[in-house]
């Protein structure tokens, strides 16, 4: 009996060292989360004019809050949701303002310049108008390259019924904005490829898996066709930050 009683106090004793040591490393882990969320490029970046609070409990994330706008919800739970420890993310942000009506012009011009921002061969820059689905492009574009690129992404908005490219191409040469030495943190490349897939429209049905290690991304999951798995790659090594791409997706079999 006496056994059975030290053997229990013993027990006792054991849980709460465990407990006593588990606390500072979970705290420790939530503090982490929260400041490279924070410090994260999506976050400092796309995310730095609205106000939003991430609170991190055992890896349980909770974003409350407002953002500008609907794209800027999705982007901040996919860059919480790729950060090491985390284990699920409470979106709680409320969008401020009206919502723009899916496929409507201030909608299409929404998404065009987010995808813009995204990519690297194109000028962030670039003047983006639509009326009645048709888009008009202005601004300066440092090579007819860039010009046409800027256009088949513009094409590949849903709701875009047609595209004018008014850009002017400069008569200097410039080198091509290139950011891949641009050091950004992998959940935030992550994000970024996530919502950059999403956007497109040849590529927003794609069930793609998208996993991030020092720069280098990973995709997994399936395509219809060997065309559909050759533009996701394009698409995504063109996202800012990456280095490479590993495209592990297969291609379902034709019946």
């Amino acid at each position: 009996m006496k056994m059975k009683a030290m053997y229990s106090v013993a027990m006792m004793m054991a849980a709460v060292v465990l407990l006593v040591i588990s606390v500072p490393v979970y705290a420790k882990m939530d503090d982490r989360i929260e400041s490279s969320a924070m410090k994260s490029h999506v976050f400092k970046t796309y995310l730095k004019g609205d106000d939003i609070k991430i609170q991190s409990k055992d890896g349980v994330v909770a974003l409350t809050g407002t953002v500008s706008e609907e794209s800027h919800k999705s982007l901040a739970q996919e860059t919480v949701a790729s950060l090491p420890g985390v284990k699920s993310v409470d979106n709680r942000l409320e969008v401020k303002g009206e919502r723009p009506a899916e496929k409507s012009d201030a909608w299409i011009t929404t998404k065009l310049k987010t995808t813009l921002l995204f990519h690297r061969s194109v000028s962030a820059m670039t003047e983006v108008n639509t009326k009645d689905g048709i888009v008009t492009l202005k601004g300066d574009a440092d090579n007819q390259a860039q010009k046409d690129l800027t256009t088949e992404y513009a094409k590949d908005i849903d709701g875009v019924k047609d595209v004018k490219n008014e850009m002017t191409v400069s008569k200097t040469v410039k080198k091509t904005h290139d950011t891949v030495g641009e050091k950004i943190d992998d959940a935030s490349i992550t994000a970024q490829v996530k919502m950059a897939l999403l956007f497109h429209r040849s590529t927003s049905a794609v069930n793609t898996k998208v996993e991030t290690n020092n720069s280098v991304v990973t995709l997994s999951g399936k395509a219809k066709n060997t065309a559909e798995q050759d533009l996701v790659t394009k698409l995504v090594e063109d996202v800012k930050g990456v280095k490479s791409v590993n495209n592990q997706m297969t291609v379902k079999e034709s019946k």
